[in-house]
């Protein structure tokens, strides 16, 4: 009871406060221990001795952690669900926190691999034509090409059965085959905590620069025979980063999309805000659907030597569009606001 009026005092549910709690604990260990444990003690994490370098070395697995949330595959899936969630009335404070953790699982999971001195687990990611490189790198954008399309199409789904519920509540509940499928997928993830399980699936795939410059890092302090608990603190710090920004995303996210206008004149702007919600779902879709379609045709040009269109849409590069598509989404917002505040000092 008192978790209860204390989290409506503050504005915090559950999950913000758990995600806050352990994104804390991320950053007290992961920092804590490189700075009162493994510099004083004069381990060197880096090619070069002195704690200067071994801080460098904390830095850039914190850098690529935070790098990491900005991931195109990141941006959509967090967005997306967030507008699917948003729209349904549950709670969004936490899908980036959930999401991140579960990747930073699989990712804290291998370094652990590389700490206990695994030597076939080293040689296979040392090695981009491994059997295990080959095989991640057709898993994880199989996995989120997959699941951004599905999700986009379930959006596209809430915004059809929205229009048909504004003509016809009876039409709204009719659909094929298609649409009751969507609407089982819809049941699956239907809490934040799920979305721990899609970061799990998603971290399988080693594919990104960030993630492997992690492993790079950690194999190469295994190999000079760095204790466990020092290596581990970099997962600790990659994780620290990511969840910070995969969570602030989600949150900041969940504001655009919840925002609604109030005060005098309230209906008309709210219409107009109703208009910038779907304009941002699709704006969101879209995205998904792009990134979904160069991660599978990248996967189809690798596994089964596909050509022409497919071989030109899988060889784009979509590394910094989740930057591009976050500032998008973001000044969206911001024109909407900012004009709605001009007509009406009071609008929040």
């Amino acid at each position: 009871m008192f978790a209860e009026v204390r989290a409506k005092a503050t504005g915090l549910d559950r999950g913000s406060v758990i995600a806050v709690i352990t994104i804390t604990l991320l950053h007290l260990i992961g920092w804590g221990g490189l700075l009162l444990l493994v510099v004083p003690s004069g381990v060197n994490l880096g090619d070069t001795a002195g704690g200067l370098a071994t801080l460098g070395v904390g830095l850039t697995a914190y850098a690529l952690g935070m790098r990491h949330a900005f991931d195109a595959d990141h941006i959509a899936a967090i967005d997306n669900t967030t507008r699917r969630f948003v729209d349904r009335g549950r709670p969004t404070s936490a899908i980036g926190f959930w999401f991140s953790l579960g990747h930073s699982t699989i990712v804290f999971a291998l370094c652990v691999v590389l700490t206990v001195g695994i030597s076939a687990a080293g040689s296979a990611l040392r090695d981009d034509g491994s059997s295990w490189m080959v095989a991640t790198g057709m898993w994880g954008p199989t996995v989120s090409g997959v699941f951004l399309l599905v999700i986009a199409a379930v959006n596209v789904r809430s915004l059809v059965v929205r229009r048909r519920a504004d003509s016809d509540s009876a039409a709204a509940a009719s659909g094929g085959m298609m649409w009751r499928l969507l609407g089982s997928f819809d049941r699956v993830v239907d809490r934040p905590w799920r979305m721990y399980v899609v970061g799990l699936l998603f971290g399988f795939g080693f594919d990104t620069a960030t993630e492997i410059g992690l492993l790079a890092l950690a194999g190469a302090a295994s190999l000079s025979h760095v204790p466990w608990w020092a290596v581990l603190t970099l997962p600790v710090l990659f994780a620290a980063g990511m969840s910070l920004l995969d969570t602030t995303q989600g949150a900041v996210m969940r504001r655009a999309y919840a925002w609604s206008p109030d005060g005098p004149d309230a209906l008309r702007r709210r219409s107009r805000a109703q208009t910038y919600s779907i304009a941002m779902t699709g704006l969101s879709v879209v995205v998904a659907v792009v990134i979904g379609g160069v991660e599978l045709a990248e996967v189809a040009t690798t596994a089964f030597g596909w050509g022409g269109p497919v071989a030109w849409l899988g060889a784009l590069d979509i590394d910094d569009l989740g930057l591009w598509l976050t500032g998008l989404l973001l000044a969206t917002w911001a024109v909407v606001f900012v004009k709605t505040r001009r007509e009406s000092p009071s609008a929040v």
